[in-house]
């Protein structure tokens, strides 16, 4: 997918918040499953849930819509990534357990058997393909935010971060393109960017507006959505990598293929593209979900 293309559904995207078309309440309530016995035969019969009939699904725990966030009762997790858990365990024959996880612990949780699978935004990288197992969903695009009025007009390379101080996660995609960027504005005698490593969203925000930052660095989702609905900021650039999201199991236990399988069946009933569109997602789909295909390599 080109730069421009990307930059193209970005700004569809943007369109879709600002038109009011994502109705937050009417999204809290679950969207029609399919029960599916094809996917449900994939299930591997030595395969051990972490609770017998349920699917144990670790979601993030930041609110970080429209992705994951928290419903009106302050209680129901909601958002793209809860409806496509409630999809997939309903399509298995599962009750379904989101749990939601800081981006740190998922890697720890699924290789320790405390999740079945981890929906926590997770884009395939060759390096995760040694310990993780994928079964894809969406498409990945990174995005650059900064305050609404700020002077900054366009990232599209390391010199526009140069002396910047940019929010991204540890741990991430983002992280990675961010110090790789860094090597390269050293080596041109440039001033390095400063990585701010937060852990929620309410300080990510605030970070910005007070000029604590600079930056914003995040799945473009995210960014989007911020920007379109509070005005508060604006999206200034695209990341250079693009990647395939997707759920993540342990290496090797061969539950990849029912979770295949379910998102197939689902991709061609139309189901989850009513997931994404719900959330203004529509331009991140698959056509077909794939297992461990080529991941980002640095």
């Amino acid at each position: 997918m080109t730069k421009w293309t990307s930059l193209s559904l970005l700004l569809c995207a943007s369109a879709t918040f600002a038109q009011g078309r994502i109705d937050l309440k009417a999204n809290e309530q679950p969207l029609p499953v399919t029960r599916d016995e094809q996917a449900i035969a994939k299930i591997p019969a030595h395969y051990k849930f972490v609770e017998p009939g349920t699917l144990t699904v670790a979601i993030s725990a930041l609110n970080s819509p429209p992705l994951a966030l928290v419903a009106s009762d302050n209680r129901t997790r909601i958002g793209s990534d809860p409806d496509i858990a409630r999809l997939l365990a309903g399509s298995l024959g599962l009750k379904l357990k989101l749990v939601p996880t800081a981006w740190e612990d998922w890697p720890l949780g699924i290789t320790s058997g405390r999740y079945d699978v981890a929906l926590v935004n997770i884009a395939v990288t060759e390096q995760r393909k040694q310990k993780f197992d994928f079964a894809t969903y969406r498409v990945d695009s990174l995005a650059f935010s900064v305050k609404a009025d700020s002077p900054v007009q366009a990232i599209n390379g390391p010199a526009d971060l140069s002396g910047k101080k940019v929010i991204v996660g540890s741990g991430t995609n983002q992280e990675r393109i961010l110090l790789g960027w860094n090597e390269e504005n050293k080596q041109a005698g440039r001033e390095p960017a400063l990585p701010v490593y937060l852990t929620d969203d309410a300080s990510g925000n605030l970070y910005i507006q007070s000029g604590r930052a600079d930056v914003f660095f995040g799945p473009q989702s995210v960014s989007a959505y911020k920007a379109a609905l509070s005005g508060k900021t604006k999206v200034v650039g695209l990341g250079p990598k693009k990647a395939f999201v997707a759920t993540t199991t342990k290496k090797g236990n061969e539950l990849v293929y029912a979770l295949q399988a379910a998102l197939n069946g689902a991709i061609q009933r139309g189901e989850v593209q009513k997931i994404l569109a719900r959330w203004g997602e529509e331009g991140e789909g698959v056509a077909e979900s794939e297992v461990n295909p080529p991941g980002i390599t640095y």
